[in-house]
């Protein structure tokens, strides 16, 4: 039984799986949120008590809104059958409004490229902690020892993936648990040392901070407090591999679990900023400060396996997005493979790869921590506004017009306002994240639309119905004198309701050489808004050997055609739709189905310029998604026929020539004329 099956309801395994799927990225944030605070202030002396007070009621405060009210209580419960994220959720409003596709398109380059400093900067904070250590004092301030140790672990990390991370997977609930229960113990601890930070419970204080004169950064305090919240997305994306039922068991625990320790670095800041030994110190993490000497070394190793989940979880999430991505059309194909027999389970080696280049860079780029911290969460917060704008639209698409409208205006001014905080961070390395945002955008911008506009601009293609081909189709099936191209003939071409095609594909089988085949096979492959749906309807054109199939696939399936072909041959043989076919010669007896033969048309890149009636912008679109597709796997690899027989055919991608209009004609009359007898 797959994971997903055993978990949708709730229960103590789907709990214990959704703490090590789930929570990473939020989970870890504990390890750098307090740290950049404190950068914040400058020196430990200057985090007054009211300050600390104030910044942990913010992060409180925070979480409760966002991660809590936001995500958990409604988030949720916009699922597009079981499955969450900005693409599921894009995919039941899209119908709406078309400009919501702009929104989804942002909202999904912000969250991909965001994510590449998840892995850097959690990692980096678990390791940072090495320093100080009585046992490393030889070396541990070595520049390059916490660079070297982070890049050791992430390339072990990214290499492992295309492996398979099922059965290491199943560790991952119980060393949460054991994290989140640590860090709440270590929280707790602290807290008795000075209770006032309780008062960080109150929402007063976290308003009071903000226009404080103790906080410098005024406003610009929250683009370090958002940091805590930053996974909340997560919850929302990974709501298929869990079950929402989870989510909502488990969250209370990781949310108290977190704040316990949020109070205790608090706690522990106001009972240390004054001592001679911490008042002048800087880019000190009190995460690690606050637990005792002798759990030092065990604190570090936890820390470090919990990143390392945090980081597997958020590759594992990129594999998702990006395979959601290509099913909606807004990313060109790429090889996707499955390393274990656990459906959700994928492997991109081309997104793998990409994901550890960029992530190596930035470690080696920042350097520490705290230099990551100002460059993280600038572009997730564009992720979260965009996804209260899709929320927004599905609130109304169930009734609530007036609750969409408070959605709106409550949480969109608040991620506004997180957002413009956030700006701070761009000349801090946040132009990295965003400038990959951007890169990813366009992307997605000249696939799609750029396949919108190829197909504009083909529209009026000659085309041909099948209806009118059928005699000559069938005569060719039993024409004895060419010999037999294949037994059954498959084109992957769209077919429509009134059964037109291309007419480059009938011309294909007719014209160029006859290609005689006993069956005759049309797909069409349907994206739907489901992410799982599977289903198909044959037409045979009143004939037994012309099969129009259109095969409906959602979102998240894949398209490997030969998956769907064998079942579809064995029904229609079985029903005696179409003849048994019984090959002469074959390693398996009383074979009822003979060979295929795999037709794919490519369409190839020519001189856009020579059409100067097509837009300037078009050209740029057009072009640019041919020169997408040329560079990503064909379609053969595509739809799972590398090891079939395939045969592709190259056709160019305006069937009209484009003509120039001021070519003349200059030849002597009395030249044309035949000669005189």
């Amino acid at each position: 039984m797959e994971l997903q099956q055993r978990i949708q309801t709730r229960s103590l395994f789907g709990m214990l799986i959704t703490l090590g799927v789930v929570y990473g990225d939020i989970g870890t944030s504990p390890l750098y949120v307090m740290n950049a605070i404190i950068n914040d202030a400058g020196a430990l002396k200057q985090a007054t008590p009211d300050y600390v007070i104030g910044c942990v009621s913010l992060i409180f405060w925070t979480l409760m809104l966002i991660t809590t009210v936001k995500y958990v209580l409604i988030a949720l419960r916009a699922d597009n059958h079981h499955e969450g994220g900005i693409f599921a959720l894009y995919a039941l409003v899209r119908h709406r409004a078309k400009w919501l596709i702009l929104i989804a398109l942002i909202g999904g380059a912000a969250l991909l490229a965001d994510g590449t400093l998840t892995p850097a900067v959690t990692v980096t904070s678990a390791v940072e902690g090495l320093r100080g250590l009585p046992a490393l004092t030889s070396f541990s301030n070595h520049p390059l020892l916490i660079p070297l140790t982070v890049t050791a672990i992430l390339l072990v990390l990214f290499t492992i993936q295309a492996l398979g991370t099922a059965k290491i997977g199943k560790s991952f609930g119980p060393i949460m648990l054991l994290w989140f229960t640590a860090i709440g113990l270590v929280g707790a601890v602290n807290i008795q040392t000075a209770p006032a930070i309780l008062r960080a419970l109150s929402p007063v204080y976290a308003l009071q901070v903000l226009f404080s004169p103790t906080n410098k950064m005024g406003i610009f305090i929250l683009g370090s407090v958002f940091l805590a919240t930053t996974g909340a997305e997560a919850l929302y994306s990974d709501m298929g591999h869990v079950g929402k039922a989870n989510i909502n068991a488990t969250w209370p625990f990781v949310y108290t679990t977190l704040i316990l320790n949020y109070l205790g670095q608090g706690a522990w800041i106001i009972t240390h900023y004054q001592l001679p030994a911490y008042r002048n110190a800087t880019n000190l993490n009190p995460f690690y400060e606050m637990i005792p000497a002798s759990l030092r070394v065990a604190a570090i190793i936890l820390a470090t396996l919990a990143a390392i989940i945090a980081s597997q979880a958020l590759i594992t999430g990129s594999y998702t997005l990006v395979d959601e991505a290509i099913g909606l059309k807004f990313l060109p194909r790429m090889t996707i493979k499955h390393p274990s027999n656990v459906r959700s389970q994928i492997y991109i080696g081309a997104v793998n790869w990409l994901l550890c280049l960029v992530t190596l860079t930035i470690v080696w780029l920042f350097q520490t921590s705290a230099h990551m911290e100002a460059a993280y969460g600038l572009a997730i917060t564009i992720t979260m506004l965009m996804t209260t704008i899709l929320l927004t639209h599905w609130v109304q698409m169930k009734g609530h017009r007036h609750a969409a409208w408070a959605l709106l205006l409550g949480f969109g001014t608040l991620e506004t306002v997180f957002l413009i905080a956030s700006l701070t961070k761009f000349i801090h390395g946040g132009y990295l994240t965003l400038g990959l945002t951007l890169i990813i955008f366009l992307i997605m911008v000249t696939w799609y639309f750029g396949n919108r506009r190829r197909i504009h601009y083909n529209q009026d293609v000659e085309t041909a119905s099948l209806l009118d081909y059928r005699q000559q189709l069938t005569q060719l099936s039993h024409d004895d004198r060419i010999p037999l191209f294949a037994t059954n003939l498959v084109y992957l071409a769209k077919v429509n309701q009134q059964h037109r095609v291309k007419r480059a594909i009938l011309y294909s089988i007719l014209d160029k050489r006859p290609k005689r085949a006993k069956v005759y096979w049309f797909i069409t492959i349907n994206e739907t808004n489901q992410p799982y749906d599977c289903n198909y309807t044959v037409d045979m054109l009143g004939t037994r050997n012309i099969v129009e199939v259109q095969l409906n696939l959602g979102f998240k399936k894949s398209q490997h055609v030969t998956i769907y072909l064998r079942s579809i041959v064995n029904y229609l043989i079985d029903h005696q739709i179409i003849d048994p076919q019984h090959p002469h010669y074959g390693t398996v007896k009383h074979r009822q189905v003979g060979d295929f033969k795999f037709v794919v048309q490519n369409q190839q890149f020519m001189d856009l310029a020579s059409y100067p009636t097509m837009r300037s912008l078009d050209r740029l679109l057009i072009g640019g998604r041919v020169l997408l597709q040329n560079i990503t796997p064909s379609p053969a690899v595509w739809y799972g026929l590398e090891f079939s027989d395939v045969l592709e055919e190259t056709v160019p991608l305006f069937t009209t020539p484009a003509t120039d209009r001021t070519l003349k004609n200059k030849t002597v009359h009395h030249q044309m004329r035949p000669p005189q007898a």
